[in-house]
C-alpha cells in the first residue's frame, strides 16, 4: 500500500513539474505576436540592451500617436509581458493610449533565470525602455514586484498606477516551496523562472527597505489597485503605501473578494480606471 501511495505521489509530482514547465515557459518572438495580434492594431516588437542584457518590447502600435498618452506595463515575479495581454489588445485601451510593455530580464525568451536583483538596475532598464516617449505624457502600471520598480521611479510621470505592490519585504510570506528552487537535489527540476523569482525574493529583504522613504519622491499622482483577499502579497501593503504617500496625489482602489489575480479578474473595472485616467487631462 505504501509503495502504491508512494508511486502515486511521485508521478503527482512529475507532473506537476511538467505542467509547470510548460505554463511557464517564455514565449518566443513569433508566439508573442501571434497572442498579441488584434483587428485593431499592427503589434511591433523590438529589443533594446541594457548592459549585456537584451530587452524584449513590444508596442502595439507601428508609429507613436503623440496626441495619445503612453502606457507601459511592467510585470511581477514570475510573469511576463504577456501578463497584460487583455490590455494590450483591447481596442478602446487601443484607441485611448500608445500602449507598450516589456520582459524584464530574466523573465523573458533570452536569458531566462539571470534576474538583475535590484531595483536600482531594474529602474535603468525601464529608462531605456521608455527613452523614446516623453515622461510628462506617459502613464507607468507595475503589477506585483513591478509595482515597487514603478514606485522608485523618481520622474514626473504623468501617472503611476500599481497592482498589488509588493513594497514591503517583511510582509512577503515565506513559502516553503521555495526551499525547492535552492536545494541540489531540487534546484535543477524548477523552471527558470521560478528559480529568477525565488532569488528576487531574497534579494528583497535587503533591497526593499532602502525605498522605504522614497516612494512619495516622484510627483507623480499614484492609483493603487488591489484585492483585499490578497494573500500571496498581503494587503497591509497598500495600507503601508497609502501611510508613505501623500494624500493628495494618492487614491486607493480595493476590490472585496479578490486576490492577487486582480489584474485578470478585475479587468473591466480597471479598464475603466486606465479610460477615465485618459479623460482626465
Amino acid at each position: 500500500m505504501l509503495k502504491i501511495v508512494g508511486i502515486s505521489m511521485l508521478a503527482i509530482l512529475i507532473g506537476l513539474l511538467i505542467a509547470a514547465h510548460l505554463l511557464l515557459a517564455p514565449s518566443s518572438d513569433a508566439q508573442v505576436l501571434a497572442k498579441l495580434s488584434n483587428p485593431y492594431s499592427q503589434v511591433h516588437l523590438e529589443y533594446s540592451r541594457y548592459k549585456n542584457h537584451p530587452i524584449r518590447i513590444v508596442r502595439m502600435q507601428e508609429t507613436i500617436d503623440t496626441t495619445k498618452l503612453n502606457l507601459v506595463f511592467v510585470h511581477g515575479s514570475p510573469g511576463s509581458l504577456l501578463d497584460f495581454k487583455a490590455y494590450l489588445t483591447d481596442s478602446l485601451l487601443l484607441r485611448t493610449y500608445n500602449m507598450f510593455a516589456y520582459d524584464r530580464v530574466g523573465y523573458g525568451i533570452n536569458e531566462p533565470g539571470k534576474i538583475l536583483g535590484s531595483l536600482a538596475e531594474e529602474l535603468k532598464v525601464l529608462d531605456v525602455v521608455t527613452s523614446e516617449i516623453p515622461t510628462e505624457t506617459t502613464v507607468l502600471a507595475g503589477y506585483s514586484y513591478g509595482g515597487p520598480v514603478v514606485l522608485a521611479s523618481p520622474k514626473a510621470y504623468r501617472n503611476k498606477v500599481t497592482f498589488a505592490p509588493a513594497i514591503a519585504a517583511d510582509l512577503e510570506p515565506k513559502f516553503w516551496a521555495l526551499n525547492l528552487c535552492k536545494w541540489t537535489l531540487t534546484r535543477w527540476a524548477i523552471p527558470n523562472v521560478l528559480r529568477a523569482a525565488a532569488v528576487e525574493k531574497e534579494a528583497h529583504l535587503l533591497d526593499l527597505p532602502r525605498y522605504k522613504s522614497k516612494w512619495n519622491v516622484s510627483p507623480a499622482p499614484v492609483i493603487n489597485i488591489q484585492g483585499v483577499d490578497d494573500w500571496i502579497v498581503p494587503y497591509e501593503n497598500s495600507e503601508r503605501l497609502a501611510k508613505a504617500m501623500d494624500s493628495v496625489k494618492f487614491h486607493q482602489v480595493s476590490y472585496e473578494d479578490t486576490g492577487h489575480e486582480v489584474i485578470w479578474s478585475r479587468f473591466k473595472e480597471i479598464k475603466s480606471v486606465l479610460v477615465k485616467l485618459n479623460l482626465h487631462s
